[in-house]
């Protein structure tokens, strides 16, 4: 598999878009796109903010090893329990849709 497609598949298993990964890392939705589709390599530095992103090892991401082995870094909920962590993600996931919404509200009330 290579680099792109595991961004790509790291990005989905978040259930992030495109723009929502590019706003994480300080980058535009369009050089990610070029990322995932194997048309241009992060440098350093952004390989290093996805995988910190995506809580896996950049060996990972570089297809050295088959095993999305988690960034041992991040330790932030390593202690929650399978319940614990579906509630924060909807949660996380509600909260998302709630700033996108509100985003959306104003951009239409600046336009007008």
């Amino acid at each position: 598999m290579s680099l792109g497609a595991r961004l790509k598949l790291e990005r989905e298993k978040k259930g992030w878009s495109q723009i929502d990964v590019a706003e994480k890392i300080g980058i535009t939705n369009a050089v990610l796109s070029n990322y995932e589709r194997d048309y241009r390599d992060p440098d350093t530095q952004n390989l290093t903010k996805l995988a910190d992103l995506y809580q896996v090892s950049t060996d990972y991401l570089l297809g050295r090893i088959q095993v999305a082995t988690p960034n041992q870094n991040d330790t932030f909920g390593a202690d929650w329990t399978d319940e614990e962590k579906e509630i924060a993600a909807a949660t996380v996931e509600a909260y998302r849709k709630k700033k996108r919404e509100i985003e959306q509200k104003g951009k239409v009330k600046r336009t007008t």
